[in-house]
């Protein structure tokens, strides 16, 4: 007899919890973690390519140094964050995420913005290889980075309303962290990558002629 009505609790149990929501705020949950894994997955890409992109422009233009020095201290600090599921849950953690992934891809847009200068280096083929390496996970980030803010407003949306916001108290889930709008467009745009090999064009110098070499007298 007290199995039974052992059974019949936990059965009542899971229709309540269904039906008040638990079980979409448990899948909403695993989608934001999943999706936040990605954004993780693709910044490291990133992090892990630049070490080679800045070895190959040092190759050919040492003397940037201001400019290579400041990507390299971008990716550390970027680096440096503990990159775990509890971020999300810690808005000062978060911002200060945001900001050094934003910082990152300032200096790279600075970087390759510098190679324009250099001929010579945009026609060499390793670093055309960690240009188009470079390029397709900017595109990649921002397609995580995408996913991640639907499943967070997804999320959000679904903490607040009633009647599951009743659930969300009792079980402790939180509203998370998003990404915020301020400079959002600027940090989301993929630094743009060009193959063009020409010489930028230069204005020239106007040289004054040399005065004519009289002839040698007879």
């Amino acid at each position: 007899m007290r199995k039974l009505m052992l059974s019949l609790v936990v059965v009542f149990a899971a229709v309540n919890l269904t039906g008040c929501g638990y079980n979409k705020l448990q899948n909403e949950d695993e989608s934001v973690k999943a999706a936040w894994s990605e954004v993780v997955n693709q910044y490291q890409r990133r992090a892990d390519l630049i070490p080679n992109l800045v070895a190959a422009v040092k190759g050919f233009a040492a003397q940037e140094e201001r400019v290579l020095v400041g990507v390299t201290e971008a990716r550390a600090k970027a680096t440096s964050i503990q990159l775990t599921p509890e971020l999300i849950n810690d808005p000062a953690a978060f911002a200060k995420f945001q900001a050094a992934q934003g910082e990152l891809t300032q200096a790279l847009k600075s970087l390759l913005v510098t190679v324009e200068r250099y001929p010579e280096l945009k026609s060499d083929a390793n670093f055309r290889d960690l240009q188009a390496q470079l390029e397709g996970t900017e595109n990649r980030i921002t397609v995580a980075r995408n996913r991640y803010i639907d499943a967070v407003r997804q999320y959000n949306v679904t903490v607040r309303e009633f009647p599951t916001n009743l659930t969300a108290k009792m079980f402790d889930f939180d509203v998370k962290n998003n990404f915020t709008v301020e400079n959002e467009a600027a940090i989301s745009t993929a630094p743009t990558v060009s193959f063009d090999t020409s010489t930028p064009s230069q204005s020239a110098t106007p040289v004054e002629a040399a005065p004519a070499t009289p002839p040698p007298a007879n």
